[in-house]
């Protein structure tokens, strides 16, 4: 069996520390918590699980941070959570199965993260992580934002899960803060920094210049094909927020150019024409998008919902608009089998159920 040290970074997690550690602490052999500068009971949270508790002062670097901690595991494989992260009871059993069984030639094992949820709880965010790394087999961590290994040597795909659960908001502004002081201080970022760059502009609502960062990334030549993909994407929101429709259609279809539909970008699509009051033509790439093959392997960022309920809920409305209602009822069904309790499938239902009864 191999043995896991949990390396984390955390700085004023009081709130939820307790919670991730009692989700993990059975899973490992050793957790290392690196402390960055908490003026809260952090630290003595964290001494009722390990005293392996170091400091280490905030530089506003996460890849630094994450590297320090790695520096004081003695086991196996680094496990790496935040603080608002934890497992839940069946991947916890999964985990230790893992333990048990993983060839010890595996250099990182993948893991799905799932970081956005429903209010029924179940998840329409997620991408698999570098979630286990082996020690000392010379990775490390890079990105003083949005940080990241860049796997070497044999890889695994985990089944257990990471469920990230925010209970408070952070800093909006860190990330965007951070970037600038580089950018300031004459450092050239990456492609994946640059990437990171412009979403994090364009959350900040400054979409001219996320496009700029965009389009300079995409002309680059140099980014992953998931993070050119997305990028298309968010061109193509900032040619929305900025009044382009036309722009924003061509910005989606560039996203054909590096691989085949994704269903995420044919609801954008669907939506697109939608909006427009054009329902066949948003058929179209609703029922495309239930074609789309779902592969969260790739890596990218998956909105599950895209993969059936959300096509199949907006095929009822298009067909529905188009005077086809028995192909409307039949989608609503359809995406019933997603999401029984959905409230748009049962207002669906109500509306059909109040229909005239046509003659035969």
């Amino acid at each position: 069996m191999i043995s896991v040290s949990l390396c984390m970074i955390v700085k004023n997690e009081e709130d939820v520390l307790g919670r991730c550690l009692k989700s993990a602490a059975a899973l490992v052999d050793e957790i290392i918590v690196v402390d960055t500068g908490s003026t809260d009971r952090t630290r003595e949270t964290a001494s009722k699980f390990t005293d392996q508790i170091f400091d280490f002062p905030w530089r506003d670097d996460f890849a630094a941070a994450r590297n320090e901690s790695f520096s004081h595991a003695s086991m196996d494989y680094c496990l790496w959570l935040d603080a608002d992260d934890i497992l839940l009871e069946a991947d916890q059993a999964a985990f230790l199965a893992l333990k048990e069984t993983l060839d010890p030639a595996v250099a990182v094992v993948m893991a799905p993260y799932h970081t956005g949820f429903d209010p029924n709880g179940s998840v329409t965010f997620s991408y698999y992580r570098e979630r286990l790394i082996k020690n000392n087999a010379g990775m490390r961590w890079e990105g003083a934002v949005h940080e990241a290994v860049t796997p070497v040597g044999k890889v695994f795909y985990g089944d257990f899960a990471v469920t990230h659960q925010k209970t408070r908001p952070s800093d909006p502004d860190r990330n965007l803060r951070i970037y600038q002081a580089q950018l300031d201080n004459g450092k050239t970022l990456d492609p994946r920094q640059q990437f990171y760059y412009g979403r994090e502009l364009y959350y900040h609502q400054r979409y001219e210049d996320a496009l700029l960062v965009f389009e300079q990334f995409l002309a680059d030549g140099r980014g992953w094909v998931e993070n050119n993909i997305d990028a298309c994407c968010h061109c193509a929101y900032c040619h929305e927020h900025l009044d382009h429709p036309e722009a924003a259609l061509a910005a989606l279809f560039r996203t054909f150019s590096y691989d085949h539909p994704r269903a995420e970008v044919c609801c954008e699509l669907g939506r697109w024409f939608f909006e427009r009051a054009r329902y066949d033509q948003a058929a179209y790439w609703y029922t495309l998008a239930l074609t789309c093959p779902r592969d969260d392997r790739r890596g990218g960022f998956v909105s599950p919902d895209c993969y059936g309920y959300l096509p199949c809920i907006q095929l009822c409305v298009c067909h529905s608009r188009l005077g086809n209602l028995e192909r409307a009822r039949f989608f609503n069904e359809l995406a019933a089998t997603y999401k029984p309790g959905s409230p748009a499938v049962l207002h669906n239902r109500d509306w059909f159920q109040s229909l005239p009864v046509q003659p035969a």
